[in-house]
């Protein structure tokens, strides 16, 4: 079932566990079983503490297993094959299972521990999906530290029946105690702070409490990241805001443009993105918003939605950007409920089923290929005249044969009934005339949109909402600096982002100087 090399790896890490680790199987006559008694062979062939047994429950998912350790009370599962992407969720499951100490704060961990009542997690997940394993095994995790949390992890793609019959649209989706409990990409700390509703409050009791910063960076996608590393190097004290680490990369599915690196993925480079930023001493808050920005005293102060302030001799937005969305009647209606945004996620949940993707450029284009090979049929609409993607793309585009390209046409409704998406009304731009297209699934896929609407009046915004920066990444506000996707700085690339966050921190450092420096700061010049 496993390669040669990951058979290697995978036996060098559970070399890691103190503990017996049981498997429990059930599996029916299907191919998946067939599939996962292969796998599970190859997991209990890795380490001698790991036991499998065998089940046949019809009263329960088939294929699926479950993990706990001799003397312990772990209430783990996962319903399918935990391959693709979560493989990585089922090698730290084993771990974890087996005694390995988990990579949280002893915070966190104690947050866990605390929480009281039952709490039976289910996750719909699929294998493509880059967003899935930071909420499996977050719950995984959690399920490990506290007796009364239960996970768990089905894949979508796998149970459709199911997957039709509780609606589910988008992955990751969660429900807890058999009720929707969120969707989309969510930490441990943001699942902790809708179950512990006190969490909230007593982090931006504490963040009030901070002493001034020297630079303060509000974002922590690259660029965010790469201005804190760069002053913290710098020995200034230094701060980051963010609502969650990695921003749109940690969305992004294959890079392949990243200098020195040929391949790898988002959330793989968030990773690393956040250990490279935990080897310095910066102050990172997250599941932060920044709401407001005042700049007329001595000391420049952020307000954050949870009513927190923060103070700052100099201040880097790095805030990024999201993706742009249609802005007709029915899109927020149906969002997670057949209108997306990430193909590569929740794709899998429409095989067989019609789609169609908004937009002609490079990533819209992308996403009608990847589609065509899961769906029944895809239909493209652009809005100009031709395409926008490059020419390579358009021409594999005209080569698959269920793919319907329309272009001049302007998406004005999402149709539904009441529950899903089943259709999409659009103008014909050349007649005028209304036409109707009969869906199960809409990919939005037009562009990015800055997060810019909390600095509105605070510094000078272009027409587009960027925040407008100078070759040195100044804004029109003394001592305020901006970098990355959020900007006017051409060309919205992950490497140029890293770039204008570096050359941001070091105008900061170079504006500090230049003022009554505290210090630190004089220290460092």
């Amino acid at each position: 079932m496993l390669e040669a090399d990951l058979k290697a790896q995978l036996k060098s890490y559970l070399e890691r566990v103190v503990r017996p680790i049981e498997i429990v199987a059930n599996l029916d006559d299907s191919k998946g079983s067939t599939e996962l008694q292969g796998l599970l062979a190859d997991l209990q062939a890795c380490s001698s503490q790991i036991t499998v047994r065998e089940t046949r429950d019809a009263a329960e998912r088939a294929p699926s297993f479950t993990l706990n350790s001799p003397g312990q009370d772990i209430h783990i599962r996962f319903g399918g094959l935990p391959l693709g992407h979560e493989f990585t969720s089922l090698v730290l499951a084993l771990l974890q299972v087996g005694g390995y100490p988990p990579k949280v704060s002893d915070e966190v961990m104690e947050q866990i521990r605390s929480l009281d009542g039952h709490y039976r997690f289910e996750t719909f997940f699929s294998l493509s999906c880059q967003n899935c394993p930071d909420v499996v095994q977050a719950l995984n995790l959690m399920a490990v530290l506290n007796p009364r949390i239960e996970h768990v992890a089905i894949d979508g793609a796998l149970f459709q029946d199911e997957v039709a019959q509780r609606q589910v649209m988008s992955v990751p989706s969660l429900f807890l105690n058999g009720e929707p409990f969120g969707a989309g990409r969510m930490s441990i700390e943001s699942i902790l702070a809708k179950l512990d509703t006190g969490a909230a409050a007593r982090e931006a009791a504490k963040i009030r409490e901070k002493a001034p910063f020297d630079v303060l960076v509000v974002g922590g996608g690259p660029a965010g990241a790469a201005a804190a590393i760069y002053a913290a190097r710098k020995g200034i004290r230094t701060g980051v805001v963010a609502e969650r680490f990695g921003g749109q990369v940690a969305d992004t599915m294959g890079i392949e443009n990243f200098i020195s690196i040929k391949e790898t993925e988002g959330p793989k480079l968030v990773t690393a993105l956040e250990a490279h930023v935990s080897d310095y001493e910066v102050d990172v808050m997250r599941l932060q918003r920044a709401q407001a920005l005042a700049t007329g005293g001595e000391l420049i102060e952020l307000t954050l939605e949870s009513g927190a302030t923060v103070k700052t001799r100099s201040l880097i937005i790095a805030t990024g950007a999201r993706w742009r969305q249609m802005n007709v009647p029915g899109e927020d209606q149906y969002r997670n409920r057949g209108v997306a945004y990430c193909p590569h996620c929740d794709g899998p949940l429409y095989k067989g089923k019609r789609v169609a993707v908004i937009g002609g450029g490079n990533s819209g284009v992308e996403a009608a290929i990847d589609l065509a090979g899961l769906v029944s049929h895809v239909t493209l609409i652009e809005f100009d005249a031709q395409l926008r993607a490059d020419a390579v793309l358009q021409r594999k585009l005209k080569s698959l044969g269920n793919v319907t390209v329309i272009t001049s046409a302007l998406t004005t409704e999402v149709q539904g009934d009441g529950q899903k998406v089943t259709g999409l009304v659009y103008q014909d731009r050349t007649t005028e005339t209304l036409k109707t297209v009969e869906l199960e699934g809409i990919f939005v896929q037009i562009g990015l949109l800055p997060n810019s609407d909390w600095l509105k009046g605070a510094v000078e915004l272009s027409p587009r909402g960027e925040v407008v920066v100078d070759a040195k990444g100044q804004t029109s506000v003394p001592g305020v600096f901006a970098a990355g996707d959020v900007t006017t700085t051409p060309y919205k690339q992950i490497i140029i982002a890293m770039g204008e966050g570096s050359k941001a921190a070091l105008s900061a450092f170079d504006h500090l100087i230049r003022q009554t420096a505290p210090e630190a700061v004089r220290k460092a010049a």
